[in-house]
C-alpha cells in the first residue's frame, strides 16, 4: 500500500518520526506541496496525509486508487468533504491532540498582553533599569486577571480548558456555542454574542471555520466590543475581517489583540494587522508543542490502522 505524505515538514521534518505509518506500508514524504502538485504525488496512493494542502474536486477525481485521507490536523477545511463524500472515500483528523497545549498558549499570548514580559526583559539588558534610580521599571499598564471576564465563542474541547484555565486565574466566564449542549453553572454562563462582546475584558475564539462562522469578527460585531478589550485567535484566521479588526484597533475600540492565525498564510506583508496598534501575532504555533505533536503522530497512525481494519474512526465527511 502506497501512503503519500503531502506536507509532513511543519509536523515533523525527520523521516524517523514517521515510523509508525512505514510499519503499514510505502511511505512517500514531502516537506510541502501545491494544490497543484497533489494530482502527480498522490497518483497510486490508497492513502493520503494532508496538514494544510488543498484536496479538491478536481484532484479527487483523478486518484481512482485514493481510498483515504487522514488530516494531520484537527481543522479539515483543506480537504472538499462532499467531492471524498462522493468518491466514497472517508476523511479523518486528529481531533483532541491539541487541546491543553492550544488552551495554554491562549494565556501565553494573555499574559504578555497583560504584562509585556518581553519588552521589559529587553529593558533590563539595554540598560534602561540600570540608568534609573527606582527600584522598579514599569514601561506599560499591568493588568490583573481576576475578576475580568473571559468570553468564549466556540465551547468545545479546547474553549472548555480555557475556561477552566480562565476561572483558575479568577476570571468570570461567558461562552457562546449554538450547538452546546453543557448547560450554565454558577463559574459558566452562555449568552449571546452581542453581549459576550458587551460583556468580556478577553474574548477568546474557539469555533471552527465554516460558512456560517467566516468573517465572523467584523465592523458591525467589533463596534459592540466592551471598550479596552482584547481580542484573542487561536483557532482560524478566517473568522476575522482583518481590515476591520485593524481599523477597530487603530481607532482605540480594542486594546489590543493577540493573534496566532491569520486569513492567509504565511502572512502576507500587505496585511493591514502588520501596521495595527497593539496587534501581536506569532506564527501558527499554538498547536505545536513537542507533545501535541507526538499526539498527533500517534493518532494519524491509528487513523490509517482503523482504515486498514475496515472501520475508519475520527470521521468527519
Amino acid at each position: 500500500m502506497k501512503i503519500v505524505i503531502l506536507d509532513g515538514r511543519t509536523l515533523a521534518p525527520e523521516r524517523g518520526a514517521w515510523a509508525g505509518l512505514e510499519r503499514l506500508g510505502e511511505v512517500i514524504y514531502h516537506d510541502v506541496s501545491t494544490a497543484d502538485q497533489v494530482l502527480e504525488r498522490a497518483a497510486g496512493a490508497t492513502v493520503v496525509a494532508t496538514n494544510k494542502t488543498p484536496i479538491r474536486e478536481e484532484a479527487l477525481a483523478g486518484l481512482p486508487d485514493l481510498k483515504f485521507i487522514t488530516v494531520l490536523a484537527t481543522g479539515f477545511d483543506c480537504v472538499d468533504l462532499k467531492a471524498a463524500r462522493n468518491r466514497g472515500i472517508p476523511v479523518s483528523n486528529v481531533p483532541v491532540y491539541g487541546t491543553p497545549t492550544v488552551a495554554q498558549y491562549v494565556f501565553a499570548l494573555l499574559l504578555e498582553l497583560c504584562h509585556h514580559v518581553a519588552l521589559h526583559a529587553q529593558a533590563v539588558r539595554d540598560g534602561e533599569w540600570t540608568d534609573q534610580p527606582d527600584f522598579s521599571l514599569r514601561k506599560t499598564r499591568l493588568i490583573e486577571l481576576a475578576g475580568k471576564t473571559m468570553g468564549i465563542v466556540g465551547y468545545g474541547r479546547i474553549g472548555r480548558r480555557t475556561a477552566e484555565l480562565a476561572s483558575a486565574f479568577g476570571m468570570k466566564v461567558l461562552a457562546f456555542d449554538p450547538t452546546s449542549t453543557v448547560e450554565s453553572t454558577e463559574a459558566l454562563r452562555f449568552c449571546g454574542l452581542d453581549e459576550l462582546f458587551a460583556a468580556s475584558d478577553v474574548i477568546s475564539l474557539h469555533c471552527p471555520m465554516t460558512e456560517q462562522t467566516a468573517g465572523l469578527i467584523n465592523r458591525d460585531r467589533l463596534a459592540g466590543v466592551k471598550p479596552g478589550a482584547f481580542l484573542i485567535n487561536t483557532a482560524r484566521g478566517g473568522l476575522i475581517v482583518e481590515e476591520d479588526l485593524a481599523e477597530a484597533l487603530n481607532a482605540g475600540k480594542l486594546g489590543a489583540a493577540a493573534l496566532d492565525v491569520v486569513s492567509k498564510e504565511p502572512i502576507r506583508p500587505d496585511n493591514p494587522l502588520l501596521k495595527a496598534r497593539n496587534c501581536l501575532i506569532t506564527p501558527h504555533i499554538a498547536w505545536a508543542t513537542d507533545e501535541a505533536r507526538g499526539r498527533l503522530m500517534e493518532t494519524t497512525v491509528a487513523n490509517v490502522e482503523a482504515f486498514l481494519r475496515g472501520k475508519p474512526i475520527n470521521v468527519v465527511n
